[in-house]
């Protein structure tokens, strides 16, 4: 069991409800947002109209879930100086840049030029998020592991959190021939044994099934069980842009393996991005989106395995201030 720092224990404390379950709402999409509000509105986004998105969503969400993932590019701040950002919700903030180097097929992750974990702790963030491109099996793995260490180096020097969302891709004609369907449970378990040792405190994983292709839920759980297994520190499951009863099904069977809650973006509130009135967006969110975070957040309680089951607590005896983060 990871022993963690006083730090970093506050900050999952931040990220979790008060029984200990991780419900987080992830909004700190870019590329992929802007390419979402272009197509559903046939408007090229401005910037104002990447934060109002943004505004609409933490205004709406961060009451009511466990935390709020947001960018520091369109969201972080202007959420906290617009006064949106709920007090009784943990932010977490993204630290890499948008898309990837290399190829297609040799994925390269880096930070946001400019942006570090000690500038998320001066924000009063209470985590670190870095989104990681990574197959295993690929030439550019190493590179990607030493990322994550460096990050982990980052954080573990402003003691605050640090959450990995490792994302697999189809190499060669696996994508066309539906082998990578086949291969995504594999590739998701031996992510989570190589990359959760690296110095990370949250996995964010993806779930370890092509819901698609794969219907049996004995399959998908007994997955999810591996994927505990593997996972040397607490995980929670993410969204992956599928749609919301979907991943309700896939919250619960990975609750039941051992999953601590988990991370929702698109599967909430990606029919937004087709609405041009701003009032009823921010309706749809108030209700419909409201809603549905709420029977995520209940399947988590009912099912899901507490962070604090997974990590023990620090040993603090007397005098421990003296050496706290001391070199």
């Amino acid at each position: 069991m990871k022993k963690m720092t006083i730090g970093k224990y506050r900050g999952l404390q931040r990220l979790a409800d008060d029984r200990g379950f991780i419900c987080m709402c992830a909004l700190d999409h870019r590329g992929s947002l802007a390419k979402m509000l272009k197509e559903g509105t046939g408007n090229e986004p401005s910037y104002q109209d990447m934060v109002d998105f943004k505004y609409d969503v933490t205004g709406a969400l961060s009451p009511h879930c466990s935390a709020i993932l947001l960018d520091p590019v369109y969201g972080a701040a202007q959420a906290i100086a617009a006064n949106l950002l709920s007090s009784e919700a943990g932010l977490a903030v993204s630290l890499e840049e948008t898309g990837y180097e290399g190829g297609a097929e040799s994925r390269v992750s880096r930070p946001l030029d400019g942006w570090n974990a000690g500038k998320i702790r001066k924000m009063g963030g209470d985590a670190a998020k870095l989104l990681l491109y990574y197959r295993p099996d690929v030439e550019v793995a190493a590179q990607q592991r030493a990322l994550v260490e460096q990050l982990a180096s980052w954080c573990d020097e402003q003691d605050l959190a640090f959450i990995c969302e490792p994302v697999g891709y189809a190499v060669g004609d696996e994508a066309k021939s539906g082998r990578y369907s086949a291969l995504k449970p594999d590739i998701v378990i031996k992510t989570a044994e190589q990359l959760t040792p690296l110095g990370i405190d949250v996995l964010k994983a993806e779930f370890p099934a092509d819901a698609r292709v794969e219907t049996d839920p004995k399959v998908m759980l007994e997955n999810c069980r591996k994927l505990d297994a593997a996972s040397k520190v607490p995980w929670i499951i993410l969204s992956g842009g599928v749609d919301f009863d979907l991943f309700v099904r896939q919250v619960e069977i990975a609750s039941k393996a051992g999953a601590c809650g988990f991370l929702a973006g698109r599967a909430l509130w990606q029919e937004a991005t087709s609405i041009a009135s701003r009032e009823e967006r921010q309706e749809f969110f108030r209700t419909t989106v409201v809603d549905r975070l709420r029977v995520l957040m209940s399947v988590a309680n009912a099912y899901g395995t507490p962070w604090y089951e997974r990590v023990s607590a620090p040993a603090i005896e007397d005098g421990w201030y003296t050496s706290y983060q001391q070199a």
